[in-house]
């Protein structure tokens, strides 16, 4: 069995690259595959924050259309239908919020389901159908958590986890290829996804697996008895260091490089940013969370703030409890509790070219006086009045109270 494992792993690496989060071309592939006879679930692994795609490998030739449904466990009697009836949902993936409903974001294009930032609960089967509830193919989906990811900086010295072995079965990650150098020109860091697998001879045999009895540690295809040691594995990140050369700009034309020679010599350059630049204003004590256009969770991502540069090895999550300014394994950056020492600009680089930047003015929110028609001052008013007539009852019914006291205790010695 251990000289299976590093097989399966490679195996596992070569499977993850060239499918995920690649757009099939469809053509005519609906007559070269029959539907299988008996339904059989793929399986496939995610990260999560990360957009995947499942086709609908097969289809009768006369089904003009099919219908996507969810279900988190199979036989599940709550079955969530992901389709508007004619296969023509469309969604916009730069809108789409974290942890945002399943069902605003998915787009079905040329049969195919498409899932945008996928979440933890969006794990379980997709089947592929028809409205009246003939299923063609089904997937078996597993999206791994990044709340308690296990990060490892390989300048450190610090290593990947270690395969944990047990009899009936055995549990180790597979990593993706490392990530292009995020910045280029200077030093930059690469990342490499490792998520988690298991191997065992007893897996549920209704489940198709890229290598046989290797499946992701999130799989329906599980034994109960082996879950509860299946989901303590975390996924993993490996993070290095790399420096790659910048590839050559092209040298402005003569006409245009003579205009600016021309308004240099008249007088100062006005300011010209080196990339498209967005220009924010933030209110101070607040929180903001920039993301870098394009990029999604499986790409180089680097951040800038002028001429600092936000290296994982000090900026990403969790790296330290108190940090207000990181940045999440999904590339995007937090500020916490903006301060004026914030304002400046950001850069993005996506896939090792500076794509991006932001430019952040910090301000405070204006002060005004109030008048006494605002509402605040009304209820100020109303709350302060009752509270002193509160207190002025209270206060007279405890004199009233003392005086009674009185009176009685001196009609009663006489």
């Amino acid at each position: 069995m251990e000289r299976r494992l590093p097989r399966a792993i490679l195996l596992l690496c070569m499977v993850d690259v060239l499918h995920a989060f690649a757009i099939e071309e469809k053509g005519d592939v609906f007559k070269r595959m029959a539907c299988p006879a008996f339904l059989m679930f793929d399986n496939t692994a995610y990260l999560a924050d990360m957009t995947f795609e499942l086709p609908c490998n097969c289809k009768p030739e006369e089904v003009p259309s099919v219908i996507w449904y969810f279900q988190e466990k199979m036989g599940s009697h709550k079955t969530m239908v992901l389709t508007d009836f004619a296969g023509t949902m469309v969604v916009d993936s730069g809108h789409i919020d974290v942890g945002s409903n399943v069902l605003k974001r998915f787009s079905i294009r040329m049969f195919s389901l498409i899932v945008f930032r996928a979440q933890v609960t969006d794990s379980g089967h997709y089947l592929c159908g028809t409205k009246k509830g003939d299923f063609f193919y089904g997937y078996d989906v597993d999206v791994q958590p990044t709340k308690h990811i296990k990060v490892a900086f390989m300048d450190k010295g610090q290593h990947v986890q270690d395969d944990y072995t047990e009899e009936l079965f055995s549990l180790f990650t597979t990593f993706w290829d490392w990530t292009r150098c995020d910045r280029c020109g200077v030093r930059g860091e690469q990342r490499r996804i490792g998520l988690c697998y298991m191997w065992s001879s007893q897996l549920h045999p209704r489940y198709r697996t890229a290598i046989p009895n290797v499946t992701s540690c999130g799989s329906r295809a599980i034994p109960a008895r082996f879950q509860r040691q299946a989901h303590l594995r975390r996924p993993e990140i490996a993070i290095r260091s790399c420096l790659t050369p910048c590839p050559k700009e092209e040298a402005p034309e003569e006409g245009v490089q003579a205009i600016s020679n021309i308004i240099s010599k008249l007088g100062e350059k006005p300011w010209l940013p080196r990339v498209p630049t967005q220009f924010h204003k933030q209110l101070a004590g607040s929180d903001l969370v920039i993301a870098c256009p394009g990029a999604r969770p499986e790409h180089a991502v680097a951040w800038d703030k002028d001429s600092v540069r936000f290296y994982r090895s000090r900026y990403l999550i969790n790296v330290n409890r108190s940090m207000r300014v990181f940045i999440d394994h999904g590339n995007h950056l937090h500020i916490k509790r903006v301060k004026l020492s914030d304002r400046g600009t950001y850069l993005c680089w996506r896939e090792g070219r500076m794509v991006a930047g932001f430019r952040l003015s910090v301000m405070y929110q204006a002060r005004r006086g109030r008048r006494l028609s605002d509402p605040e001052t009304i209820y100020a008013i109303k709350t302060i009045g009752r509270s002193y007539a509160l207190i002025t009852i209270i206060f007279i019914v405890i004199h009233v109270c003392r005086c009674c006291r009185r009176v009685f205790s001196f009609a009663a010695r006489r």
